[in-house]
């Protein structure tokens, strides 16, 4: 008898170790419900960051432009055409291409900014940019070192 008695208290053993393994559905829903509350606060971020990101390979990218312009004027004394008289086409530089913020942002002259002593270069942010980032807008710089932005921030606060 003692032989059964212990079997069967084994048994019950393993029987409550078999029932008590895992969790409860209780236990399962508020581990997610505390990875959605934490999920609701880190994405919001992680997009900011992104967006800023960009804007500052924006900022980066107009500043090469701007540079480009001021070896040109180095080389031609003026912006706008070579010693030849031959009108200058926009560049296209690496840092606007789609490896790096061409997808983000189309870089161009301000309308009637190019003559032979000035200049203003813009980058333009394409969607999604332009709806995560309407705040900074436009970011410009002209041949004085002038820098802009279209949104409600103003360039204080967009260029860093």
């Amino acid at each position: 008898m003692d032989r059964r008695k212990h079997h069967a208290v084994q048994t019950s053993r393993r029987s409550g170790l078999i029932q008590s393994a895992g969790f409860s559905l209780i236990e399962l829903m508020i581990v997610v419900a505390i990875i959605a509350i934490l999920a609701a606060i880190a994405f919001p971020t992680y997009t900011k960051h992104v967006t800023r990101t960009r804007r500052v390979a924006a900022e980066a990218c107009v500043s090469q432009y701007a540079n480009y312009m001021e070896r040109y004027y180095t080389t031609n004394l003026a912006y706008d055409q070579d010693t030849s008289s031959n009108k200058l086409a926009f560049p296209t530089l690496d840092c606007a291409g789609v490896s790096q913020t061409g997808n983000y942002y189309t870089y161009q002259f301000a309308d009637k900014s190019l003559t032979s002593s000035t200049y203003e270069i813009q980058a333009i942010p394409k969607s999604p940019q332009s709806t995560q980032d309407s705040a900074c807008g436009t970011l410009s710089i002209k041949q004085d070192g002038t820098r802009g932005a279209t949104g409600s921030n103003g360039p204080t606060s967009c260029w860093k």
